[in-house]
């Protein structure tokens, strides 16, 4: 995180303490907290899941805590509220009968009607998941609702503070105000924490700022990098429906991922020291040295290969 803090939340307080300085005690609690909501989030995974994690959408979210000097920690918060969000807000706006008396409309019409009316609130939707993510984390600035219509007004949305309250209500209704959703920067930082605290020869802090960078590329290329996974899985180039859907769990598994991208570091900058550090990361999470080195191995490729200009 921009200020080497690992938090931890729960519905009731925010937690945090900088990087390196939680006792074991109070991580060994962290971790299995975490582990807690993992289970529980791929336990209650819908269809739609991860629909909401697109490239274009993590990026937007990133520019904007880069953009009001907000902790990263906000980003990847708001990139979870936002998939939580729209997933049960389109699913409720969708079921809602229509008024007594109106005119029966098709099917498509209701849905191509439903999804108009999104697109001209979807930025500012986004924009209230960010603010929202900001006010739950004791280190980064909070955006207050002049610096908010400040900035909107910058980008080009020309709103009011009435409706930037009314937009950051609604998402907070519509999460039923559950804003503690797992998020994959706090998995690495506290895991990176238990790792330093097992094996205090591993270079944890220099292994946290290369950690931070490979899971914002891996994240921008989230698509990419499931898709070889899945390949790899599978050992087929058209997986089966099937095997699509029970991949879902996979591509939600904030344990994975953060296993993942600490292995990929560490392979980067420690190469002879890689399989004790998998080991270790697999002792810690339960996670399997095969399951971590699949990840590991696709997501090099996506390293090495670097960003990817997106075709127009």
């Amino acid at each position: 995180m921009a200020e080497n803090v690992v938090s931890c939340q729960s519905e009731q307080s925010v937690v945090q303490f900088k990087f390196r300085q939680a006792s074991f005690d109070v991580l060994t609690d962290f971790l299995t907290n975490l582990n807690e909501k993992n289970k529980e989030n791929i336990n209650s995974l819908s269809t739609c899941s991860g629909v909401f994690k697109d490239k274009r959408l993590f990026e937007y979210a990133l520019l904007i805590s880069q953009e009001l000097r907000l902790d990263p920690l906000a980003g990847y918060h708001a990139v979870e509220l936002l998939q939580r969000f729209m997933v049960k807000h389109i699913t409720r706006l969708l079921s809602t009968p229509s008024p007594q008396g109106a005119t029966q409309a098709k099917t498509g019409s209701r849905e191509d009607a439903v999804f108009e009316h999104l697109e001209g609130k979807f930025a500012l939707i986004v924009f209230s998941c960010v603010q929202l993510a900001s006010k739950l984390s004791l280190h980064s600035h909070i955006i207050d609702i002049n610096t908010a219509v400040r900035f909107l007004r910058s980008v080009g949305l020309d709103v009011s503070k009435q409706a930037v309250l009314e937009s950051e209500l609604m998402v907070l209704k519509g999460l039923e105000f559950q804003l503690d959703v797992p998020n994959p920067l706090t998995y690495m930082e506290v895991l990176l924490e238990v790792l330093g605290h097992n094996e205090p020869s591993t270079p944890v802090e220099r292994l946290h700022h290369l950690c931070r960078h490979i899971l914002q590329l891996v994240s921008l290329q989230r698509r990419a990098l499931y898709d070889a996974l899945l390949t790899a899985t599978t050992r087929t180039c058209d997986p089966t429906r099937e095997q699509r859907e029970k991949f879902v769990a996979v591509t939600e598994d904030c344990m994975l991922l953060a296993v993942g991208v600490i292995a990929v570091a560490t392979f980067i900058l420690h190469v002879r020291e890689w399989e004790q550090v998998t080991e270790e990361l697999s002792h810690i999470t339960g996670i399997s040295t095969r399951s971590i080195g699949d990840f590991a191995r696709a997501a090099l490729t996506i390293v090495v290969a670097g960003p990817q200009t997106p075709t127009r």
